[in-house]
């Protein structure tokens, strides 16, 4: 694997091993001095074209707990604002050395573009409405490790509730969620749906209220104000009435359910009750795991002969 645009560019086996490697990488996490020399000597990259707190503090986080230097470029306080392109920006970080670039940008197929100007492995950490491959892993993840195994996936129902048509968040999930096992239905009002699910192999419903007592997992997303028209958004008291998840809605959760959001809440708007008071929320824990994922996902590409580098590095 050279790049991590999507998560169609993994196999389901792929899509497995970075599971299974996330948990060495747990282990290193939980040690008194998380940090490992197994990329030692290598440069990432975090090149943000958009506002990020989890993601891009949880890559950074995850390429110096495996030794690598780490660049921190934010387009806010760079040449950007002096006219700058995106093509001359990468051409100069690669010739500081850059190994990986770990990318956000508002126009979907950026990452892909920018694979053309540089031989460091590049990194999609969310690109417009296209793809947040890291997300889809650690979301998966993060529901395997609570049902106790790795195939556990399998026959779970999972709800994702919200703006599915502005949400990279969603095809990434939906797609790695699928892949292993699990069954999707997607609650959201048909402005939040794409045109067409054609191939998608999900199922849909009208309301939160349709589905809240029988689903493995509730995963709500957050309104895409930013990427959306105005005109298409139902108004909030209209949302909030069928697809926000209340206190009531909460306790008809399933006992094993588990509650599920990227981040960051619109409190008040798809999240009316407060998560840490719902016993399967798992929302921290999805922020502790990301960590683990994107050191597996860099070890992946930056790692060399996994071997050698598992039994002086990683295992250490």
């Amino acid at each position: 694997m050279k790049h991590l645009l999507s998560t169609r560019d993994l196999s389901t086996e792929d899509i497995v091993s970075i599971l299974a490697m996330a948990d060495h990488m747990a282990e290193i996490n939980a040690r008194a001095v998380p940090k490992v020399p197994a990329l030692r000597g290598r440069t990432v990259a975090s090149v943000f074209f958009e506002d990020s707190t989890r993601t891009r503090l949880s890559f950074e986080t995850a390429a110096t707990r495996l030794s690598a230097e780490v660049l921190t470029f934010t387009a806010s306080s760079s040449s950007v604002n002096k006219g700058e392109s995106l093509r001359d920006t990468i051409e100069t970080l690669s010739a500081m050395g850059v190994d990986a670039f770990v990318i956000r940008h508002k126009s979907s197929g950026a990452p892909q573009q920018i694979t053309q100007w540089t031989d460091a492995a590049v990194i999609n950490a969310g690109d417009g409405w296209h793809q947040h491959p890291t997300q889809g892993l650690l979301d998966a993840y993060t529901i395997t490790r609570n049902f106790n195994e790795l195939n556990s996936m399998k026959g779970r129902t999972v709800a994702i509730v919200g703006d599915i048509k502005h949400s990279r968040v969603a095809r990434s999930d939906i797609d790695v969620f699928t892949r292993l096992g699990a069954k999707v239905v997607l609650v959201a009002p048909g402005a939040f749906l794409p045109s067409s699910l054609e191939g998608w192999g999900v199922t849909t419903a009208d309301s939160l209220d349709d589905v809240i007592d029988v689903v493995d997992v509730v995963y709500m997303l957050r309104i895409q104000r930013e990427r959306m028209d105005s005109a298409q958004m139902p108004s909030l008291r209209e949302y909030s009435s069928l697809f926000a998840l209340t206190p009531e809605r909460a306790a008809r959760m399933q006992n094993h359910a588990l509650l599920l959001h990227p981040g960051p809440i619109n409190r008040g708007v798809e999240m009316i009750v407060d998560p840490s008071l719902v016993p399967g929320s798992r929302i921290l824990q999805q922020v502790t795991n990301g960590i683990s994922i994107r050191m597996a996902v860099l070890f992946s590409l930056l790692g060399g002969d996994a071997t050698t580098t598992l039994s002086n590095g990683v295992e250490a």
